[in-house]
Order: C-alpha cells, then structure tokens, then sequence
C-alpha cells in the first residue's frame, strides 16, 4: 500500500474509500447514503445510519475480551498522582455518568456543558453524554466567567459538569467561584451542575441547583447506550470568532468516529492495545480528537496528562511520561518542544529516561519551524512529523501518512494532503496559482467525513465563515502553497501575509529563519504600520537558557540572516529581545495583539491568553524601540 494510490482512491471514489472505512465502526443501521448531497453546501455523511459513539469508544472493546487493558492513564505531576483506568471500569463508569445525567432530566438533544481540568472524570463525563445523545461543549478549565457565560448563552445547556478547581504547577485556578459568576452573569441558566470535589480546593455548592459528583453517580442507575443518528450532533466546541462572538463548530456522531478510527492507523501507525499521548487539553480539539475519541475508537491506551513540558518539575517532564507509560507515539505543540530545547538546549534530561518505546513524534497547532523540527529528530533519533489542522476540520487536513507510507520529510511542510482532502491554492480571483507562489489554502467540497457540519445554530455564518470565499471550497484561512511534489507549505494566517511596499511576504518564512539561529528559543515576526511602505516586519526572539552574549550583536545576525535567506525586499530591519511571548492557553503565539501593540492601536485582551501580565512587557519591549502608542 502506497500514499499515492490510498489518495488517488479517496479523491476518484470518495463513497467507496469511506464506506470501507466506516468498516471499523460497529453501526446499529447501515446507512442509506455514504454521501448525501441533496442539501448543498451542507453535505452530510453516512445519512439515515443509526449508531452511539460511547458504544464504539468502550462498551465493544470491553465485549471484544479487551476489559481489563487500560484505556485511560492519568498521570498528574502537579498532585502527585496516577491512576489506571481499564476499558471495563470505564465502561461502568461512564454508563453511572450518563445515569446521573439521566436523573436530572438530561435526554438525546440537551445541551452539557463541561468545564472541567485535565482529569479522568473529563473524558468520563463527555463519554457519559455521548452515552444516551446528549451534545457536550467542553469549555477550557480556567476560561474567564464572561467567556463562560457567553457559551452557556450560545449553547443553552440543561446542566453544566464542572470540577471545583484546576491545579497548575505555582497556584490553584478558582473554577467554582468563576462558574458561580458566569451563570449569574448568562441569561441563560442550566437547571443543575455537578461538581467535582477536588480535595486541594473544593468548592460550595449552591443547594438546590449543584450536585456533588461522587454522590451523584453513587445513587445513580448505570444507563445504556442510545441509538443516535450518524449526522446527529456529538459535540460542539467553541472557537474565536473575528466578531468577538465565539463560534460554535458542531461535529457529528458517524462520519467523525469513521474518520478518526481511520486516522489512527492511517497517519498516526497506531494499533488497538499501544499507548498514545496527545499533549494537550481536552477543552481543544487536539483533546476532544486524540485524548478522547481516537484513542478510544481505536482501542488504544490514551494518557491523559495534568502537567507541564518544563517545570512539573523539569524539562524532562515528557521523557519520564514516555518511559513510564511505554507511549508508542506522542503528539504535541511545536511550542512544548521549543520550551523543553530553551530550557535545556542540549536534551540532557533525555539520557536519564529509556524512551525506546517510542516509535514517532507528531507535531501540530502552529506552524513548525525547521530548527525545532530538527533538534526533536537529532535528539530523539525518531521520525519527527509536523501535520496540519484546524478545530473546525477536527482531525489532519495535511500530513505525513505514517500507517500507509512515510515519505521524505520537507522541513517547513506538514507533507501532503491526507486522503479526503482535495487542497488547492487559488489566487484572489479563485484560480489556481503555480507550484512554489503563495495564494489562499482552499479545500474542494465537500469536506471529507469528520469536519464541521455547520456552527450551532447558524448556518449562515457557517456559510459566511467558511464557505463563501470562493463558492465550492472551504476556506483554510491559511496562506500558503503547494511544490511541485504536492508538499504544502502552510506559511501563515492569510492576515498574516504582509505587503511590504507592494511585495506579499510571510512573516512565517521569516520566523523560520529567526528560528534557525542557534541562539534563539522562540520568535514571532509580525507586520507593523509604516507610512512609507505600508508594513514592515518586526521580529521579537526570545533567547536560549543561558545565552551572555551582547543583544546587539545577536540582533545585527538576525537582520543579516533575514537579508541573506528571504532577501532584501523582506526589508527587515528591526528585532526586539523579549523575555516571553504572549500566546494562548493552547500555546499559540499571540500575534495579533502584538501587532495592534507596535501599531498603537486599540485591541481586547483575548480571553484565551495565559497570563495577560506579559502584554505589559512587551508593550514596554516596543516602547524602547519606538514602536506603539506615544502618548
């Protein structure tokens, strides 16, 4: 079996290709249709079949024999402690879960929110939902009550799961007390929440309103799975929306279990009873994706992880988790792995741990530059694959398709498109552009099984949003191109192209650059105003461990290697040393309210930001060098 051929059959015949897929999914009806088009551009998959996720994700594998394998690792430096979960305590778990949902009125249809850590009882309560029909929207533990509130207005649940707090390695994150304050702050109001009690803070419970979990679930009938339809809705998840109003990205039961149970050989060469580590939240798509639902579709053990790469205690934090849980493929941001190289730039950490179960290291939710790229394959010695997605596709749009054939890795590139995906790049006016010239990342409709099916409770903005940039394509909101060997190059957002006096630069081919000098940790490059040229780009570079040597001189190298390798029209002229960079939760590098910071201008301090004290410090870093506000 060979990419080109697994490819070419996904784009020749997209119902035969999924419908074999759809082979590793128990289905309580077959469906009518694989592919139901009646109703452009809304596209539906696997149309009139009848199945339950939570069935597929642990009550067959507990049938299979499998009960006593572990499904669920979690292992929580930040308390101290570990924990095993089997498929069948799980599987009785998760049927007490949806019996407590159950007990308080919750049926095929409602809404429930999760608010919750990264614990076990988090996958326990969205399997609990998916269990008899309910649609959870997980929330990210910690988010601020008022964006809290604007999702239990948005999605309307019936109950709301939360846990009492959330522990992060300095400090405990107040969850009930901003829980208590969205629901005072939402117009909507659920019925009941249930509360994790967490002993390092639990929380107060309003009577007659919040339930305790352990009580809960003790007095609670296990339930049974509900048959749901395969286009019903699973979940939604919640994304930033440019007009401040989040948008909620509504996944479906069938077509997201099909390919997700395909992804995890296919792209991930991971098979039913190996150990699989996705690094991230289960309030992102990463977790809803590969903690949650892959894993467990597959048969896999998913470790589910409440620390950090540096600091829960050290940067060695990831290896002991590998040795440990024999973790066959970890999964993680570019920025754990820079963090982990600032932190101890020569892998020493690495040589007290035997990570020799680990067979491939995957990277994804910004853009991987060469340099971290290259220092994860010389330190591990293992494939290193950068692969690209969005929370609204839900699962790889590009990558380097393990399960079928490794190709050549192209540092700088996520590989190719993954079966299903017909990527184009097309120019302002929707023509494709040649090989190697930069245009807007498009991909062909209909979306392959496992995308968004709308946003929750409005398809005209689904349309707006996604599908009428260019009619027949979804739009990536991505700028990039594809080589002449179909490898795509995913530069940057398309607001992120800068036209620097006429010429349409990326500020990420830039970033690779700045990335590859051996001082540098991290950076980000953005395109502040100039009168003269229309934008120039401005580099911010946070420095290795250690690093003496004089700021000037590494910054006069910079400039040199940016005018060397991109070119005097890139016009760069200009980097700032910071200590830190703004980013997300998520770790995603904030440039945007950086850009409005150089540029003066107003901006809202995004809700998902991880500690909003370093805007001031970068606002101060500008200053010095003359860029934002000069009152």
């Amino acid at each position: 079996m060979d990419y080109q051929s697994v490819y070419k059959h996904s784009m020749k015949d997209p119902e035969a290709f999924w419908a074999e897929a759809a082979s590793l999914i128990d289905w309580d009806k077959p469906w009518d249709k694989v592919l139901d088009d009646a109703n452009k551009p809304f596209y539906r998959w696997f149309s009139g079949a009848m199945m339950n996720t939570c069935y597929n994700a642990v009550d067959r594998h507990v049938i299979a024999g499998r009960g006593d394998q572990a499904a669920i690792i979690h292992d929580s430096p930040v308390t101290g402690s570990k924990r095993v979960i089997t498929y069948a305590e799980l599987q009785q778990q998760v049927a007490k879960m949806a019996g407590a949902l159950q007990a308080q009125g919750v049926t095929k249809g409602d809404r429930v929110i999760i608010y919750m850590p990264m614990v076990a009882e988090a996958l326990i309560a969205m399997l609990g939902c998916a269990r008899i029909g309910a649609i959870h929207s997980v929330v990210f533990g910690g988010f601020s009550s008022h964006e809290l509130a604007t999702r239990i207005d948005d999605a309307k649940p019936k109950m709301i799961v939360a846990a009492s707090c959330g522990i992060e390695p300095n400090r405990v994150v107040h969850y009930k007390p901003l829980l208590d304050e969205a629901i005072e702050l939402s117009t909507h109001k659920p019925e009941h929440c249930l509360v994790l009690q967490r002993p390092e803070e639990p929380g107060t419970l309003v009577e007659g309103r919040d339930l305790g979990w352990a009580e809960a679930l003790a007095a609670a009938e296990p339930a049974d799975c509900v048959s749901v339809a395969a286009t019903d809705p699973l979940y939604i998840l919640y994304t930033s929306g440019t007009t401040g109003q989040p948008k909620g990205v509504v996944r479906d039961n069938g077509g997201h279990a099909v390919a997700l149970a395909w992804s995890m050989g296919n792209i991930y060469d991971v098979q039913p009873g190996e150990v699989f580590w996705a690094a991230s939240d289960v309030g992102w798509v990463v977790g809803h994706s590969y903690i949650v639902y892959a894993p467990l579709l597959r048969g896999c053990t998913t470790v589910v992880y409440e620390g950090k790469p540096v600091g829960t205690p050290d940067a060695g934090a990831f290896w002991r988790v590998i040795e440990e849980h024999k973790v066959k493929v970890l999964f993680t941001a570019p920025t754990a792995f820079r963090a982990i190289k600032g932190a101890d730039p020569k892998a020493e950490h690495l040589g007290r741990y035997d990570t020799s179960s680990l067979s491939a290291l995957f990277l994804a939710g910004e853009r991987c530059d060469p340099d971290t790229l290259h220092w994860a394959e010389d330190i591990l010695k293992r494939p290193v694959i950068d692969h690209w997605w969005q929370t609204e596709t839900g699962w790889a749009i590009a990558a380097n398709c393990i399960g079928i054939e490794q190709l050549p890795v192209k540092a700088g590139s996520p590989t190719c498109a993954v079966p299903g995906y017909d990527i184009q790049v097309l120019d302002d006016e929707g023509e494709p552009v040649k090989p190697g010239n930069i245009g807007r990342i498009m991909v062909k409709l209909p979306l392959p099984p496992g995308c968004l099916s709308t946003l929750w409770g409005n398809d005209t903005r689904y349309v707006q949003s996604y599908l009428s940039a260019e009619p027949g394509y979804y739009l990536t909101g991505d700028a990039g191109y594809l080589d002449e060997d179909g490898y795509v190059f995913v530069m940057s957002r398309i607001d992120d192209i800068i036209n620097v006096a006429g010429h349409r630069l990326s500020t990420g081919a830039m970033e690779g650059v700045l990335a590859s000098h051996p001082d540098v940790a991290e950076c980000a490059v953005i395109g502040a105003a100039d009168e003269l040229k229309g934008e120039l780009p401005l580099g911010l570079v946070v420095l290795k461990s250690g690093v003496e040597r004089d700021h000037d001189t590494i910054k006069k190298e910079l400039v040199k290697l940016v005018r060397e390798q991109i070119g005097p029209v890139a016009a760069f002229k200009t980097v700032a040393v910071v200590e830190r960079l703004p980013k997300t939760r998520s770790g995603k590098i904030l440039r945007g309210t950086m850009k409005a910071i150089a540029d003066g201008t107003t901006y809202k301090q995004p809700a998902t930001i991880d500690d909003p004290s370093i805007l001031d410090e970068i606002t101060s870093s500008l200053s010095a060098i003359g860029y934002g506000r000069h009152d």
